[in-house]
């Protein structure tokens, strides 16, 4: 059975999507630390831990990231983009790049922001548009 990241990069469960490749897909969280919290997923396997990935497609996913979180910061009041890897609730390695002010907003204990639809849309249609000048 597919995990719920492959039914969101398949498109069958709706998502905020802040960039695509062929192999990997980036997504606002839908319950984020900060604005444009975003997962960065691979598309072609639904690996659980990030380490048991082939070494081609974990090099290809970081440098994946790397372009996503150049992009939030880009269209972002940042100071810099946090990365987590942590894998614990989704059985799918995801990495969750976090626009930061302070390193309290990398804390996963504290409750999430809820933001409505609209918003949620213009943060990710941001990124988007930023992802896709690089």
């Amino acid at each position: 059975m597919a995990t719920i990241f492959s039914r969101i990069a398949a498109g069958e469960i709706p998502s905020y999507k802040v960039a695509e490749s062929e192999e990997f897909y980036a997504f606002l969280d839908i319950n984020p630390l900060a604005e444009g919290h975003t997962l960065v997923i691979p598309k072609t396997t639904e690996e659980d831990y990030i380490f048991n990935l082939p070494a081609k497609t974990y090099a290809d996913l970081w440098a994946f990231a790397r372009k996503v979180a150049e992009a939030q910061k880009a269209a972002l009041p940042c100071k810099r983009i946090g990365v987590a890897v942590l894998g614990l609730e989704v059985p799918h390695t995801h990495i969750h790049l976090v626009p930061l002010r302070s390193e309290a907003d990398m804390d996963f204990r504290k409750p999430k922001l809820n933001l409505s639809p609209e918003r949620m849309k213009e943060i990710a249609d941001s990124i988007l548009s930023e992802y896709e000048k690089l």
